[in-house]
C-alpha cells in the first residue's frame, strides 16, 4: 500500500504503519538498536525510534549531506513543505547539484525514521529537532540563531511595539501580532532590502560578522550609534544583559536563504596518487605477505621458551616491546602491530602460571602446518575484522594511564568498519591505482562527519571521535601495506578477494564502494581517472561480511595468493667465512634445523646464517652428533662444505660432553684430572665456588644451569647429565600456553540483523500491531487505552466456545506465569480441560492458553 494512497500520517507510528515490509526491514537494518529487543508493535517501535540515545546513534551515522538536510529541517518551520526545505538547502538562486541530491538525502532520513510526513508536511522527529535546533547552550552547525518569536519571548510588550514602529511597521494591539508583523518583514526579501539599504556601513559590517555564525555578540550598556540602529529595528535582539543575537530570519535574508554556507551534496572523489601495473602490485603485495609470515614466525620463535612477563595490569612492558622491536629489526609501532596481530589471531597468549609470561598457544603449531597462503589469510582476516588497535600503543587512556601492547584498553569498535571502508574505496579505483591518503580521509569525513551537532548537544564539546576515525584510516593504509593486502599503496588481487569485492572490469565495484572504473577506462600514468560516484553518489557503504562470507573470502584470497608466493627452497649456499646464504624461503625442516645450527646474521631477500662455536654446541645439545651435522650440511648445500666449517664442527664435538654437570647442588665430573685442575686454577671459576670431591669430581655451590653457563663462558663445552649419568639432550623445546581462544572483537552497538531475524521480527511487530489496533466489539465497557479487556470467566468461556464454532478471531488480554500482561489476537481451535488452543496471530503459531490467565475477551469488528 503506497503512502500517497493514504491520508497524511498524524504521527511517526502511523507513518511506520503505512510502510511495507521491505521499508521496515531497511529501517531495522540501518538502526539495529531498534530491534533489541523486538518491539511488541509499531507504536513501541516509533517510541523507541524517538529516544535520545537511538536518535543520536542514527544522526552520527548519516553522511554529511543527509546531516545537513536534517540540520536544515531543524531550523525550518515545523512542519515544513518540501519547497521550503529546498530553499534552505539551495538558497534563493538555486543549486542544481543540491536539488538533484536532496531527494536522496530526504529519503535516507525517512528510511531511518528521522523524518516523517509527506512532502507537504515534513516533520523531523522531536528528539532530533531538540538536538539539532539552535540554542544559546548548543549552537547549531548552521550558525543560525533563534527565530524572532523565540528571541522576543521575554521582551516587554512596550519594547516590541517600539521596534515595530521604528522598523516602519504599523503598531499593533498585542505582542503576538507585533512579532508576526516583524517576522513577515524579515522574511520579505524586497522589504528587507529597502530596510537594509538605509543602514549605516558600520551596521552592515556588524551583520556581516554575525551572518554565518556564531550569531551572538556582546554590547555595552550604552551601544554605539550603529549598534543602536540595529537594535531599534530588531535586526539585533537582546537575549541577556550585554548579549545580543542575530534573528534567524535576518540571517537567512543575508545568506540569500541558505541554511549552510557550503552544502556538500556530492562526496569528494578519491584522487589517485600513482598508477602501477597490476602485476607489479600483486607481486609486491605477495612479497610483503611472505615477509609478514616470516616476521610472525620469528616473533613466536623468539618467545618459544616463554616470552616476556605479563605486567600486573596486563600487557607488555615498554622495555620488552623495545627488545622485541630489536629482535624483529623493526620500529616499535611496527613491532606492536605484529605482537597485537599474533595475539588477535590466537597464536600467542599468557600462560596463566604464577610467574605469568607470554608464549605461543597450541594453535600456533597447528597454524604452522597450514600452507603459507592459508596462514596469511588467517592473519589478514583477523586484522580486517578485529577491534584491537595497535596504533594506540604508547598513548594514554581516559585515566591518563599508558596503553601497552597486549594490554587492556586497545579495543576500538569502529576499527573493522573503518578498515573495511578504506579498502572498499581502494577497490573502487582501477586496478593498480594507489590513492592519495588525504583524499581517502576527506571521503571518510563526508561519509561519517565529525559528531558536531549530535555530540555537542549531548556533552557541549567535541569528543574526538572523528580524530580517531582519521587515525584509524591512516593506520589502515600503513598496516595493509605491512600485511601485504596492498602493494605500493594499491589494493592487490588477493586483498580484493579478502574484501569480497569483485575483480575490476566492466562493472563498478561494490555498492557504495566508490567504484567507477570500467574496462575501457584509462589506467596508465597521467591518464585522467573518472570521478567517483557521479551517477549514484550516495549509496550507503556495504555492510561487513558475515562469518560465512568471511571464510569464503579468506579461502578465495588464499587461492589467489598461493601461486604468487615464492616456492620454499631445499638448499643453502655455504661460504668459507662460516656463513650460509639462503637465497629465498626455506622448507620448514631445513629452516628449523638451520635455526638451531646457526645464528641469523641478516635478513632480507636472502637470509645469512653464521656458524659459531655456540650455535654448533646448541645443535649438539639438541641431540645431534658431528656426523649428523656433516651429513645435513652435505645434503642441503649447493656448494661443498668449507673446511673451516667442518673443522669447527669437529672441534666443538670433540670437546662437547667431555665435562659432565649434574646436581649436587651441582657437580662436575671428568676422566681427565688435568682438565679439572685447569678449571680449579682459573680465576674465573671463583664465582662457581668449586671444590674437589674426588680425582674426577668437582662440587659447586650453584645450580647446574648456572654451572653450565659459567663453564661455557670460560671456554669449555660441558654437557648436562641425568641422575643415572646419561647425557641430557637439551632439545629446543617449546613452551606453550594451555588452549586459549582468540580475543573476540568488541562490537560497535548491536549487530546488523540478518534476513531471517528481520522477517521474524517484522512478522511479530505486525501481529502485535494488529492485536493493539484491531477494531473490537467489547463484551462490556470499552477499556481505557492500553488496558486489557475485562470479562467474567463465564463470558470469556462462552465467547471462546462460540468463536470455535464460527471460526472467528478474538481479541484477548493475557497474563503469563511471570505476570507480564499482553494483548493478543487469536483464532480459537478447541476448548477443553480449562485450556483454549488457538492460532495466535501475534506469535504466528498455534498455542495453548489457560483460561484462568485470560483477563477478558472481545470480538473483532471485522476480519
Amino acid at each position: 500500500m503506497s503512502q500517497e494512497a493514504n491520508p497524511a500520517p498524524r504521527s511517526l507510528a502511523e507513518a511506520l504503519r503505512a510502510r511495507d515490509d521491505a521499508s521496515l526491514a531497511a529501517l531495522l537494518r540501518s538502526r539495529p538498536d531498534l530491534i533489541t529487543p523486538v518491539p511488541t508493535d509499531l507504536t513501541q517501535l516509533a517510541t523507541r525510534a524517538g529516544t535520545r540515545a537511538s536518535v543520536l546513534r542514527a544522526l552520527e551515522r548519516l553522511d554529511r549531506f543527509a546531516l545537513q538536510t536534517a540540520q536544515a529541517l531543524a531550523v525550518a518551520p515545523d512542519p515544513a513543505p518540501y519547497p521550503a526545505l529546498l530553499g534552505l538547502m539551495a538558497g534563493d538562486a538555486g543549486d542544481e547539484a543540491v536539488a538533484a541530491a536532496l531527494p536522496r538525502a530526504l529519503g535516507t532520513l525517512r528510511e531511518q525514521a528521522l523524518v516523517w510526513g509527506d512532502d507537504e508536511r515534513l516533520r523531523l522527529v522531536r528528539t532530533a529537532r531538540e538536538l539539532l535546533a539552535p540554542s544559546a547552550q548548543h549552537p547549531s552547525p548552521t550558525g543560525l540563531g533563534p527565530t524572532v518569536s523565540e528571541a522576543t519571548s521575554g521582551m516587554s510588550p512596550g519594547r516590541i511595539q517600539e521596534i515595530v514602529t521604528t522598523a516602519g511597521l504599523a503598531s499593533t494591539h498585542d505582542s503576538v501580532s507585533a512579532v508576526a508583523a516583524l517576522t513577515a518583514l524579515f522574511t520579505d526579501r524586497k522589504k528587507m532590502a529597502r530596510l537594509l539599504a538605509g543602514a549605516p556601513d558600520a551596521s552592515r559590517e556588524v551583520l556581516s560578522r554575525l551572518v554565518w555564525g556564531p550569531p551572538y555578540g556582546q554590547v555595552t550598556p550604552e551601544p554605539a550609534a550603529h549598534l543602536r540602529w540595529l537594535l531599534d529595528r530588531g535586526l539585533l535582539l537582546p537575549t541577556a544583559p550585554g548579549t545580543v543575537v542575530l534573528p534567524r530570519e535576518v540571517a537567512l535574508h543575508l545568506r540569500a536563504g541558505r541554511a549552510h554556507r557550503e552544502p556538500e551534496p556530492l562526496p569528494p572523489a578519491v584522487e589517485p596518487a600513482a598508477v602501477h601495473r597490476p602485476q607489479v602490485v600483486d607481486a609486491t603485495a605477495a612479497g610483503q605477505a611472505h615477509t609478514a609470515l616470516a616476521t610472525v614466525e620469528e616473533l613466536l620463535t623468539d618467545w618459544n621458551e616463554g616470552g616476556p612477563a605479563v605486567l600486573r595490569a596486563g600487557g607488555l612492558s615498554v622495555r620488552d616491546l623495545k627488545r622485541t622491536a630489536i629482535a624483529l629489526d623493526a620500529p616499535e609501532p611496527v613491532a606492536a602491530f605484529w605482537v597485537e596481530l599474533a595475539y588477535a589471531a590466537g597464536l600467542l597468549a599468557s600462560d596463566g602460571e604464577a610467574d605469568e609470561r607470554y608464549a605461543a598457544t597450541p594453535f600456533y603449531d597447528e597454524w604452522l602446518q597450514r600452507p603459507p597462503a592459508e596462514r596469511w589469510a588467517r592473519l589478514a582476516q583477523t586484522w580486517l575484522t578485529g577491534t584491537r588497535t595497535s596504533g594506540l600503543v604508547g598513548g594514554r587512556d581516559a585515566k591518563d594511564r599508558t596503553l601497552s601492547a597486549l594490554g587492556p584498553g586497545l579495543d576500538r569498535s569502529a576499527a573493522p568498519e573503518v578498515r573495511h571502508r578504506v579498502l572498499t574505496l581502494l577497490a573502487g579505483l582501477p586496478a593498480g591505482t594507489a590513492p592519495d591518503p588525504d583524499s581517502v580521509l576527506a571521503r571518510l569525513r563526508w561519509e561519517r562527519p565529525p559528531r558536531g551537532a549530535a555530540s555537542t548537544a549531548r556533552t557541549g564539546k567535541e569528543d574526538g571521535t572523528e580524530d580517531l576515525r582519521a587515525r584509524l584510516a591512516r593506520w589502515t593504509l600503513s598496516e595493509a601495506e605491512l600485511l601485504g593486502v596492498t602493494g605500493r599503496g594499491a589494493l592487490s588481487a588477493h586483498g580484493r578477494a579478502l574484501l569480497g569485492a569483485p575483480a575490476p572490469g566492466g562493472v563498478a565495484g561494490p555498492a557504495g564502494a566508490g567504484g567507477q572504473a570500467g574496462a575501457g577506462e584509462p589506467s596508465g600514468p597521467g591518464d585522467k581517472l573518472p570521478v567517483h560516484h557521479r551517477t549514484t553518489p550516495q549509496l550507503p557503504p556495504p555492510a561487513l561480511l558475515s562469518p560465512t562470507e568471511q571464510a569464503t573470502a579468506a579461502a578465495a584470497a588464499a587461492r589467489i595468493l598461493a601461486p604468487l608466493l615464492p616456492e620454499p627452497l631445499d638448499h643453502v649456499l655455504l661460504q668459507a667465512d662460516l656463513t650460509a646464504v639462503a637465497p629465498g624461503p626455506l622448507e620448514r625442516p631445513l629452516a628449523e634445523m638451520l635455526g638451531v645450527l646457526a645464528d641469523v646474521e641478516s635478513k632480507g631477500g636472502a637470509t645469512v646464517y653464521r656458524f659459531t662455536p655456540g650455535s654448533v654446541r646448541r645443535a649438539l645439545d639438541a641431540g645431534r652428533t658431528a656426523a649428523d651435522l656433516h651429513d645435513f650440511l652435505t645434503r642441503h648445500s649447493r656448494t661443498p662444505v668449507p673446511q673451516p666449517l667442518a673443522y669447527l664442527i669437529d672441534d666443538v664435538a670433540r670437546r662437547h660432553g667431555h665435562l659432565r654437570v649434574g646436581a649436587a647442588s651441582a657437580y662436575v665430573r671428568c676422566d681427565d684430572d688435568a682438565l679439572l685442575n685447569e678449571i680449579l686454577a682459573d680465576k674465573r671459576a671463583a664465582a662457581l665456588r668449586l671444590r674437589r670431591l674426588a680425582p674426577t669430581v668437582l662440587a659447586a655451590q650453584t645450580d647446574p644451569a648456572a654451572l653450565l653457563e659459567g663453564l661455557r663462558a670460560m671456554g669449555f663445552a660441558p654437557a648436562a647429565e641425568s641422575a643415572e649419568g646419561d647425557v641430557l639432550i637439551a632439545r629446543a623445546h617449546a613452551h606453550r600456553t594451555p588452549p586459549r581462544t582468540a580475543p573476540e572483537p568488541v562490537p560497535e552497538g548491536p549487530p546488523t540483523p540478518d534476513a531471517t531475524l528481520l522477517r521474524a521480527a517484522i512478522r511479530a511487530i505486525r501481529a502485535g500491531d494488529l492485536a493493539a489496533t484491531a477494531p473490537r466489539k467489547p463484551a462490556g465497557p470499552e477499556p481505557a487505552g492500553g488496558e486489557l479487556p475485562r470479562t467474567s470467566s463465564a463470558e470469556t468461556l462462552a465467547t471462546v466456545q462460540a468463536a470455535v464454532l464460527t471460526g472467528e478471531s478474538l481479541w484477548i488480554g493475557y497474563v503469563n506465569a511471570e505476570g507480564a500482561a499482553s494483548q493478543r489476537v487469536i483464532a480459537p481451535v478447541r476448548v477443553e480441560g480449562g485450556f483454549v488452543t488457538a492460532y495466535d496471530h501475534t506469535a504466528d503459531e498455534v498455542r495453548t492458553y489457560p483460561l484462568h490467565r485470560i483477563t477478558g475477551v472481545a470480538e473483532l469488528a471485522g476480519e
